[in-house]
């Protein structure tokens, strides 16, 4: 089966990841938030290749996919845009930003896998100067808007409007950067709307749009919940998926990334609501078990073979077996 044409726009970014061998719990005094002033001294810290464009592409990749990524980057992508392209990525659309760093993600995690995040955007910030329209004759089946330039995410939703191109609503962290009219803007008419359990509070809180009005306005709903598995919500029903269980943990970033990769896989190969948010938990098991948002790696035939310790596939994922390009 060819691979369905998924443009990924959003972050692209280096994640510098901490590790504090303690509770920030345990520090942060609740009659003394007002004046909050904490420093923590990490144990351990490494730099990797993040970003939600390219970690969402590259779980895709891994799966058999050749998704593109529709970004800016900095002076220093280079090396990145290399590795992005020999696991599967097109980076075609990766625009360099002279003079600029691409974005940076600062995040410490304590021992209970609670994070304290920083993003510095870089050449992020001129997301909003790439359009939709540049890509002529090359139009995707359907465009991911994931975290990215706040205005960049407005023009693509107006653009996707305008072209007819379905497109997957995924404002995640800049939820807190945007008005409850921009938010309404973006799901109304999107193909889905996918946030974690805390986002959609969010969501609802801005917007005072019910659950039930989200789905009038797009086809589908994914809603992630951490430990207690993935929630979708479609065709007037509800589905629950429980995790995939993990042999250890050793890092949660990219984690929703990674479950997003996996899920857009089978919503790619046609597959029924139920096999696509499993195959998104267990994409997800897999980036949680390793270091790192692009830490994991399998083929398609791993993949499959692991899917069916936990699921009746019924053939249904077949198509995994053998990793199709196009």
């Amino acid at each position: 089966m060819a691979a369905m044409n998924i443009l990924l726009t959003g972050s692209v970014a280096y994640d510098y990841l901490m590790f504090f061998p303690g509770y920030f719990r345990d520090h942060i005094l609740p009659d003394k938030l007002e004046q909050i002033s904490l420093s923590f001294l990490v144990e351990s810290m490494v730099r990797m290749r993040g970003g939600t464009a390219p970690n969402i592409a590259y779980t895709l990749a891994l799966l058999g996919q050749r998704p593109r990524i529709f970004a800016t980057v900095g002076e220093d992508f280079e090396d990145y845009r290399q590795w992005l392209e020999s696991k599967g990525v097109d980076t075609t659309w990766a625009k360099v930003i002279p003079g600029i760093f691409t974005a940076s993600f600062f995040a410490n995690t304590d021992r209970s896998n609670n994070q304290i995040s920083s993003f510095y955007p870089g050449a992020m910030a001129y997301a909003g100067q790439l359009s939709l329209y540049e890509l002529k004759d090359q139009l995707p089946d359907v465009v991911v808007i994931s975290p990215n330039d706040p205005e960049a995410m407005k023009r693509y939703v107006v653009e996707c409007k305008q072209m007819n191109i379905p497109y997957i609503y995924d404002p995640s962290q800049q939820i807190v950067r945007m008005t409850g009219d921009e938010l309404c803007a973006g799901i109304d008419g999107a193909e889905a709307l996918f946030v974690n359990d805390y986002e959609f509070a969010l969501v609802q809180n801005m917007t005072c749009i019910a659950p039930e009005d989200i789905l009038k306005q797009c086809k589908f709903l994914v809603v992630t919940r951490g430990r207690q598995g993935a929630s979708v919500y479609a065709d007037g029903n509800e589905y629950q998926i429980p995790v995939v269980p993990s042999e250890h943990i050793a890092d949660p970033t990219g984690v929703g990334d990674a479950f997003r990769g996996g899920f857009l896989t089978a919503y790619a190969l046609g597959l029924d609501w139920l096999t696509c948010g499993r195959v998104g938990v267990l994409a997800a098991t897999y980036c949680l078990e390793q270091k790192g948002p692009q830490g994991h790696s399998y083929t398609p035939a791993d993949f499959l073979a692991r899917y069916q310790l936990h699921f009746d596939d019924a053939n249904k994922l077949d198509a995994l077996s053998v990793k199709s390009r196009s």
